[in-house]
């Protein structure tokens, strides 16, 4: 179909929607997109017809059948094209087993008792961005290294290896920005490098995630090494390159309407409300989430055939006027606030509670340090990040 849209949709700014979520809310919310690839597949924009499909168990992101839509034009198809390592297990019941295991060692305890260390390194690196003077990058000098700073206490990784999780979290995040031998490349150096961080944990146990997981490979035969390998590096994607981006894209909304910012300030109470309003406010979350159909469905009033593959655009859910008040408002005490960012059902991210405490945690204590933070660039200036799945800003330049 000529007529078809390229996706992803350009937003007019870094910070603002593309103009076609609202259109296509409004009059297709089951619209035909064309991939990078040149496949076609169909784009949801409505909140309900979104929820709906993410919650479906039926339906994975896991786009491996041969007439599935492929998001990339390189040769693998793109990162959601093949299951990662050990991932076998990746629906249905075999799936909520993973989760539960994986629960019974990501547990909301473990969670909290890292606030502390994730305050005492959002100090050190703001410390160092003040020692250096504004202007300041707080996407470089706050927003990368703050996230693979907690994800590597998480999962028992040595401070000095930090600076490779980065290049390898890009790649497994890659739409455009990697050729394929790139990709091939680093995900083979990723594999050895957790491979041989598995075998240390195994012949030393620490107080880690991995080392909470191993132990759990006597007891369930569906928690192997591969799947301990594929469930680090799957939480290594959660935990660095969804929340690096957001650090900085949170800070760049609150301050582009300083009001937030000044609400915040007189009333630090709302930090977890604004956490959860910039989550859903976000103009510039990337790809969406992909969903291969094996059964016929009906969504939005349009029968969906077997074979079918849908893009679900949670960001343009987030926005729609049927399921929130002003929904083109951000509203930092916002509440209830039901945004679908972090997915729905049974197949929602695993790593979100550490994601929402670390966001938390961060803005907090940005609010406490730099209470006079501001652009140092108009909003209107701020850069995308191009060639990932997830969306993010090149850099937000800040002055205090």
């Amino acid at each position: 179909m000529s007529g078809t849209p390229d996706y992803p949709f350009r937003n007019p700014t870094a910070l603002e929607p593309p103009e076609e979520w609202a259109s296509l809310r409004e009059g297709c919310p089951v619209a035909p997109i064309r991939l990078a690839s040149g496949d076609e597949a169909l784009l949801l924009t409505r909140y309900d017809d979104v929820k709906q499909v993410l919650s479906d168990p039926r339906f994975t992101r896991h786009l491996d059948a041969a007439n599935a839509a492929r998001t990339t034009a390189n040769a693998s198809g793109g990162p959601f094209a093949t299951r990662r390592s050990g991932m076998a297990a990746s629906v249905g019941e075999g799936h909520q087993r993973w989760r539960r295991l994986v629960g019974r060692a990501f547990t909301a305890k473990r969670v909290a008792a890292m606030v502390p260390r994730m305050a005492a390194m959002s100090e050190q690196l703001i410390d160092a961005m003040v020692a250096q003077g504004p202007p300041a990058d707080l996407v470089s000098g706050l927003g990368f290294p703050l996230p693979v700073w907690v994800i590597c206490d998480l999962l028992g990784v040595p401070n000095g290896d930090r600076f490779r999780f980065a290049y390898w979290s890009d790649t497994l995040m890659n739409l455009s920005k990697y050729e394929q031998k790139e990709v091939d490349a680093a995900q083979a150096e990723f594999n050895e490098y957790f491979a041989a961080h598995i075998a240390a944990k195994q012949a030393q146990p620490g107080d880690d995630l991995i080392s909470d997981l191993l132990a759990l490979v006597e007891e369930d035969d569906l928690m192997t090494e591969a799947v301990v390998l594929g469930t680090g590096q799957s939480l290594l994607v959660a935990g660095h390159e969804t929340t690096a981006n957001m650090i900085g894209k949170m800070v760049a909304m609150l301050l582009a309407d300083r009001r937030q910012w000044e609400r915040l300030l007189a009333d630090p109470s709302l930090v977890r409300s604004a956490v959860e309003e910039t989550l859903r406010f976000d103009a510039n979350p990337g790809f969406g989430m992909p969903r291969y159909i094996t059964e016929e469905i009906e969504v939005g009033g349009t029968t969906l055939p077997p074979g079918t593959t849908v893009v679900c655009s949670m960001a343009s859910a987030n926005r729609d006027g049927q399921a929130f008040e002003d929904a083109g408002d951000m509203d930092v005490s916002r509440s209830p606030n039901a945004h679908l960012s972090f997915g729905a059902g049974p197949y929602s991210c695993v790593g979100q509670a550490l994601a929402r405490t670390e966001l938390q945690t961060v803005l907090s204590v940005l609010l406490r340090r730099l209470p006079s933070l501001e652009l140092a660039v108009p909003a209107r200036e701020l850069a995308r990040r191009e060639g990932l799945l997830v969306g993010g800003l090149q850099q937000v330049p800040v002055r205090w």
